[in-house]
């Protein structure tokens, strides 16, 4: 485009010159033909435009906006025409109070009023793309900054409207899923509206106030606490069972032997352990008495 403004500027001089009545009226038609040469190469520059991998472009000639959309490619265009380029691949853009971690320098993290008057501080990273088909209408309507006037203002006010709808430790715990759901439905439908595909939302961190912080500790130490003594309890428990069927078996067994032992079976028991005692290597055994009462067992090394 460049080249084409130069040979019209250099042709419209050369005719100026052409008109004069002196000398220098001669260079009129070498300047013609070096303007001609310039926009014919400009020309043959202008008319080939190649996209790159992952990016999409948009033509527009005088200010007009262009619907057909350029694909990744070789592309032959009308040399007036300028092009605007689209990135179409997943795009992350985080706000994060983290300095140097998000899209903008410094603490950028969403501060939020939850439902119970507390201030909590979110971090957040949305994933998205450009719709190809809608690049046309991003830069008729749009432009190309479309993070600054469209991701980041409908991202943070979406994190503001639903929060709140919960309490602080609610969002830090058991509604953090729900949280996240209903603020990704709120950003896309924002987004399918403008051209723009929401892939994924992810909430990276919320951070509490202080004090709510020390209360939610206190609160698991007491419940850990808590389920320590029940283990403790149980344990307790168990032992006071098992000492209770150990009595119960001893309390058997000598019930069993004050009623149900005879006089020959007390003999036997007595025959079982005399004969135990003799085949002991270390045990001599003398035997004194009749067989009706017990024997007297002298014995030793």
């Amino acid at each position: 485009m460049f080249l084409i403004v130069l040979g019209i500027l250099v042709i419209v001089a050369g005719l100026i010159i052409s008109q004069q009545n002196n000398l220098s009226s001669n260079y009129g038609r070498i300047f013609r033909i070096v303007g001609l040469v310039m926009i014919i190469a400009g020309a043959l520059t202008s008319m080939f435009k190649v996209i790159d991998a992952g990016q999409v472009g948009v033509k527009s000639v005088f200010g007009k906006v262009d619907n057909d959309v350029m694909y990744s490619g070789l592309n032959v265009i009308n040399p007036v025409a300028e092009v605007t380029t689209f990135d179409v691949k997943t795009q992350n853009y985080t706000m994060s109070g983290v300095h140097d971690e998000g899209s903008k320098q410094g603490d950028d993290a969403i501060r939020v009023l939850s439902a119970d008057g507390l201030e909590v501080i979110i971090d957040l990273s949305v994933l998205f793309r450009v719709k190809a088909s809608s690049a046309p209408t991003i830069l008729r309507e749009i432009g190309t900054d479309y993070l600054d006037k469209i991701v980041r203002p409908v991202a943070r006010t979406a994190i503001r409207d639903n929060a709140v709808s919960y309490d602080a430790v609610a969002l830090y715990s058991s509604k953090r899923d729900e949280f996240q759901t209903r603020i990704f439905n709120t950003i896309n439908k924002s987004f399918l509206k403008r051209g723009l595909e929401l892939e994924q939302l992810l909430v990276r961190n919320i951070t509490l106030p202080a004090s709510v912080k020390t209360t939610i500790e206190s609160k698991i130490n007491a419940e850990q606490d808590a389920q320590k003594m029940t283990f403790v309890l149980q344990k307790e428990r168990q032992e006071a069972e098992r000492k209770r069927v150990e009595a119960q078996g001893i309390a058997d067994y000598q019930r069993i032997l004050s009623t149900g032992l005879s006089d020959k079976q007390l003999q036997y028991e007595s025959i079982k352990a005399q004969k135990d005692i003799a085949l002991s290597p270390n045990t001599k055994v003398i035997i004194m008495g009749n067989t009706k009462g017990s024997p007297i067992i002298l014995g030793g090394n």
